[in-house]
């Protein structure tokens, strides 16, 4: 017999049934970093779509071992004369990130989070006394005190399932390098370039709104570029449709 889901108490069976969904399928439900994109684009995601450019203003990050986003806000605890309850007052929330990657021959990691912003032309163009790169070799961007890093820019990150369903996607608008790191230690398998971070705020999209180019990221239903639903419990491979 099958299992049921559980939404109330009134419902409630431990042995016989799952909470809130479903979860024989949770393999291929989940998120998992291998159907997870992080691309890098213009500060704002209004302007992705500016004058139909759609998903050509956003590239995507390879070689990225490690990224986290955290967003952290003040609550103040206040009391009031003559009550023994508190009331809290909140401040606007603090995005923080952290990106971490392999370094290898091509761009380095601060040279890809630039790469669609400034070209390689440009990129020798700022203050020669604090220069982002050398002349001959534009793809090592290491200066943290070049003029480039006051630009900001934007990163989106798009989740799907093991099936191809749209488990959501968001864009951090406004980011601002604050640090980098590189180290080297003998013995060891790769080197790392690590760089964290500050943005404005982490704005929930619908990718697919300004274009057609996610259709091959996305699972899509026949009739077009709609992307599926992620309320299914489970998917029919056999269709592709949500059950």
């Amino acid at each position: 017999m099958a299992l049921n889901k559980v939404t109330s108490i009134s419902q409630w069976n431990p042995q016989g049934s799952c909470i809130e969904r479903f979860m024989d399928n949770a393999a291929y439900t989940s998120a998992h970093p291998d159907d997870t994109l992080v691309l890098v684009g213009p500060a704002r995601y209004s302007s992705v779509n500016d004058n139909g450019g759609g998903t050509d203003k956003l590239t995507a990050i390879g070689m990225m071992q490690q990224m986290s986003v955290a967003q952290q806000r003040a609550v103040q605890p206040v009391q009031a004369i003559g009550s023994g309850r508190s009331y809290f007052l909140a401040g606007k929330p603090n995005v923080q990130l952290n990106i971490g990657r392999l370094f290898a021959k091509g761009p380095n990691l601060n040279r890809a989070l630039y790469k669609n912003l400034i070209n390689d032309e440009n990129v020798t163009k700022f203050n020669p006394e604090e220069p982002a790169s050398s002349q001959a070799y534009t793809d090592g961007v290491f200066n943290l005190d070049s003029e480039l890093f006051l630009i900001p820019f934007g990163l989106c990150v798009l989740f799907r399932d093991k099936s191809g369903g749209n488990l959501g996607s968001f864009y951090v608008e406004s980011c601002m390098i604050q640090s980098y790191n590189i180290g080297i230690a003998s013995g060891q398998n790769v080197v790392m370039e690590n760089v964290t971070g500050l943005a404005d705020r982490i704005l929930p999209i619908d990718i697919t709104a300004a274009t057609d180019a996610t259709a091959n990221f996305f699972r899509t239903e026949s009739g077009g570029n709609t992307v599926t639903s992620s309320e299914g419990d489970y998917t029919d491979f056999g269709t592709g449709t949500l059950r």
